[in-house]
């Protein structure tokens, strides 16, 4: 799922002026705005500074922003007027002192504003506009962080909604007052993955007086003037229907649409899954089956020590051998068992770490191949998920 850049100016300027905020440039690829109090808590960050305008009561300052949705589109018209700029400005006068008709930052013609910095260090660079009226520019595409901020607090600021329908201006001249019909509204999203995915939004309505559900409940709404304020000589029926049961309605209703769909693709999706853990059995069963040491157990490998030494004469300790002085020869059994207590050892050390590097990497091959397993059937099992991503109320009549 992707959107144009088209959609994602469509959806960024619906956000902010259901915000109320002040559009104050707007092209085809960009919109400069000044957000609004709610939607600079909802987009800058700072808590501390609204933390700070709540206790005091100080006059608050939003800050502004140039959302480009065209990046291309947007650098194009930049040089194309600066283009027609340069080509409608008089020709330059030759500037003997080589300041380019600039003078402490100061076009050409203007007298120099003297500054702090320009009083004891001469002409200095123009600093960059900072605090509340700088204007900072982002590219929102999709796919960007302040596109997916949007989403998020669009979810976060939508997710519940309690709106009337406005009455006619004959209505509020009655002598009876209209009556309003409660209907809770839920649009759910429906995701059909596997190795693929596909997705779909359900907007279903349930009148909380009848039980009566109707389906593209937002088609109903779109015809119909909506606000959260209650109109005047208007009156709200009182609901018949628990909002648990009306929930609990329209996902049974919806259960039973997902029921009568076809489901090939899930089939097909099983059996693509069957190959490739197939394949990945086969492979990491191979692996596992080559020739590697193998230690049955610490004991054993004692075991088998003590059996090397049964076979031969008790080893007798180097230090008395090494240090003797007498001119007594020893026995040849004597000197045999001490010159073959070092290799025996030092092979029995070496087999023992050898052996525990194999059982080492088996288990790492092992947890590899669950691993791979694990993550192949989360991307190829077929299954269908369903999201209630916003609702409300709607008082219609």
């Amino acid at each position: 799922m992707t959107m144009s850049p088209h959609e994602v100016q469509a959806y960024v300027l619906t956000y902010l002026e259901a915000l109320d905020c002040q559009i104050m440039e707007r092209s085809p690829a960009h919109v400069t705005v000044k957000l609004s109090p709610e939607a600079d808590k909802a987009l800058t960050n700072r808590p501390y500074y609204w933390g700070f305008v709540e206790r005091t009561g100080a006059p608050a300052e939003t800050m502004s922003f140039t959302f480009i949705f065209d990046p291309d589109s947007y650098q194009q018209a930049i040089e194309a007027a600066e283009a027609k700029a340069a080509q409608a400005s008089p020709s330059v006068v030759p500037d003997p002192a080589g300041t380019n008709g600039v003078t402490n930052g100061s076009p050409q013609g203007e007298p120099p504003k003297e500054t702090i910095l320009g009083r004891y260090f001469g002409i200095t660079p123009s600093l960059p506009q900072l605090g509340p009226g700088r204007i900072l520019r982002e590219e929102v595409v999709y796919g960007s962080r302040r596109l997916q901020q949007i989403f998020g607090a669009a979810r976060e600021g939508g997710a519940f909604v309690n709106l009337f329908e406005q009455a006619a201006k004959r209505q509020l001249r009655a002598t009876a007052p209209a009556v309003y019909e409660p209907w809770l509204g839920v649009c759910f999203k429906v995701e059909f993955a596997c190795d693929l995915k596909r997705e779909e939004l359900h907007f279903l309505g349930i009148s909380l007086r009848s039980g009566e559900i109707i389906e593209k409940f937002g088609t109903k709404l779109n015809r119909r003037d909506l606000s959260p304020r209650l109109a005047e000589n208007m009156h709200v029926q009182t609901a018949k229907v628990s909002l648990f049961d009306a929930g609990a309605a329209l996902e049974s209703h919806l259960t039973n649409r997902l029921l009568e769909l076809d489901y090939s693709w899930a089939e097909k999706a099983q059996e693509r899954l069957d190959l490739e853990l197939d394949v990945l059995d086969t492979y990491y069963e191979a692996v596992l089956r080559e020739d590697t040491p193998e230690v049955e157990s610490t004991g054993n490998i004692a075991s088998g020590t003590e059996n090397v030494h049964s076979n031969h004469t008790p080893p007798v300790s180097l230090k008395p051998v090494i240090g003797i002085t007498s001119a007594n020869p020893l026995g040849a059994d004597v000197e045999f068992a001490a010159e073959a207590a070092v290799p025996i050892d030092t092979e029995t050390d070496a087999e023992e770490e050898k052996a525990k590097q194999a059982v080492m990497d088996r288990e790492a091959m092992k947890l590899q191949y669950e691993t791979r397993r694990t993550e192949m059937i989360w991307q190829y099992e077929p299954k269908v998920k369903v999201t209630a991503i916003s609702s409300g109320m709607f008082h219609l009549r």
